[in-house]
């Protein structure tokens, strides 16, 4: 919106100042920089119209030597970001490029997404390198210009604010290393050998960052590859057909990285520092307590093989969606677990928005199941398989994985009985779900007075500024009473 009012005005504020104007597609040649000045200065002009001209004079660059021109600066793709890594370029200078294209792939202190352009124009200079970590939010990154012509002006131009700005360390004559893996910043004190054999031509390679991620996993230098992809961008299928030749490079990278002994030091990713962070902090600000139960599984092991049996393959449900459901039941039922700490009062939500759980290659993340209480197992089951495969790519929007009102994290399919989760603020519960086991139980109806029953083992962490003990306690009876008669959530 406030784009179009920009434009409309600039057109209508170009007539009013006499200017000529000439289109291009459906853009304008905006005025000079001396004309937006004195329009901002009349006194015929509204508070609205000023307002706009200066978003105009803000918006474009001016200079006696140089032409007409945009700079681009590096974006906040995240509302707890405050630096990031460009790991790649995904547009060259020549290239035209129109709003909402991807311009580069940027590692956030969540995911890896991407940057996409909020202007059409020209590439005419880009001025980080690819890898380049640490960039602050507002660094200017790229020249954009409207004709072809002005590209060649800006072939030697440095913004006056980049010089200040953080960028990768580079040597006079030895490009920036590419980075071979998305969760890892290019400026590591111990290279990977697919960062060294991808940057050794001196040429850009194009790669997903999956793609980087696995060849970095697998010691494959990215020069080595071959790209099957749009402009020859290596792609995860590159990655796993490749069959590597018999060469010393990679011994001798590995024996280059132990000779200070037997360990290697892994640079930080973006998200792994935001982890560290929000966990040291939810441990020494948050005043955990732990409650744990024991669940019989047996019924709802018994409904959930019915239930594939009917599906004959067309979904499968796994027993993580019935745990999702039966604690998005709960928490309609005990909404104060349904809560956050907001500092100065407690929020209660009226929507149930489970984040689950889920580890990838640069952390642990959790997508968000909205409105899980008011969606059946099979839809559950849907949004968990798609939410995770996405969140392993990197590829999940900011608003699938911020926010959330109650966190689910299951251990149970590695072979963990039990275990305390840390809670994620400002969110008030989190339940730790271990694994399903046979175990000897009481049981008045048959002659030896006992049965053998699969048990699960689930601990749920309360913060107590917001839950108190006996409710938690009540949360988890009802999340009992819903798994062991599984039928009734469904009601």
């Amino acid at each position: 919106m406030m784009r179009m009012a920009i434009r409309t005005c600039s057109r209508g504020l170009a007539r009013r100042a006499g200017a000529s104007t000439k289109a291009r597609g459906q853009r304008l040649v905006l005025l000079s920089a001396r004309s937006v000045s004195a329009l901002a200065t009349r006194p015929s002009m509204t508070p609205v119209s000023v307002t706009l001209v200066r978003a105009l004079q803000a918006k474009r660059f001016y200079s006696s030597d140089l032409p007409e021109h945009i700079v681009v600066s590096f974006p906040s793709l995240s509302p707890t970001m405050t630096t990031g890594t460009l790991q790649q370029w995904n547009v060259k200078v020549g290239d035209e490029v129109a709003a909402g294209d991807s311009l580069a792939d940027v590692e956030t202190d969540k995911a890896t997404m991407s940057f996409d352009s909020s202007e059409d124009g020209i590439v005419a200079k880009l001025l980080i390198d690819d890898g380049t970590s640490e960039i602050e939010i507002g660094q200017p990154v790229c020249i954009l210009v409207e004709e072809e012509g002005d590209v060649s002006a800006f072939k030697d131009y440095v913004p006056s604010t980049t010089a200040a700005a953080p960028a990768a360390p580079k040597a006079a004559d030895t490009p920036s290393p590419e980075p071979a893996a998305a969760p890892t910043p290019a400026a590591a004190s111990t290279p990977a050998p697919a960062q060294q054999a991808s940057t050794s031509s001196g040429d850009r390679i194009f790669a997903s960052p999956l793609a980087k991620r696995l060849a970095n996993q697998a010691s494959i230098a990215l020069s080595d590859l071959t790209g099957s992809g749009p402009r020859g961008r290596i792609t995860k299928a590159d990655v796993e057909a490749y069959e590597p030749s018999t060469t010393p490079s990679s011994a001798a990278s590995t024996s280059a990285a132990s000779d200070e002994g037997d360990f290697v030091d892994l640079p930080l990713s973006n998200m792994r520092k935001v982890i560290a962070q929000r966990l040291q902090e939810s441990k020494q600000q948050v005043p955990h307590y732990y409650l744990t139960a024991e669940v019989r599984m047996d019924s709802v092991m018994t409904l959930r093989k019915q239930f594939n049996e009917k599906a004959a393959g067309e979904y499968k449900l796994s027993m993580n969606d019935f745990v999702i459901k039966a604690s998005a039941a709960a928490l309609n039922d005990v909404k104060e677990c349904n809560s956050a700490w907001m500092d100065t009062f407690i929020r209660e939500f009226d929507n149930v928005d489970i984040s689950v759980a889920v580890s990838t290659d640069a952390g642990l993340i959790t997508p968000i199941v909205f409105d899980a209480d008011l969606k059946g197992l099979r839809e559950v089951s849907a949004d968990v398989k798609d939410l995770a495969g996405r969140a392993r790519e990197g590829k999940l929007k900011p608003e699938e994985f911020q926010g959330g009102t109650f966190t689910i994290s299951n251990l149970g399919m590695f072979g963990v009985k039990s275990f305390s989760a840390i809670i994620n603020p400002p969110q008030a519960c989190i339940l730790a779900v271990g694994g399903t086991e046979q175990q000897v139980v009481v049981d008045s109806t048959t002659e030896g007075g006992y049965n053998t029953a699969n048990v699960m083992t689930v601990t749920l962490s309360c913060d107590h500024r917001v839950v108190d003990g006996a409710v938690g306690a009540q949360w988890l009876k009802e999340f009992k009473k819903y798994m062991e008669d599984p039928v009734s959530m469904l009601l």
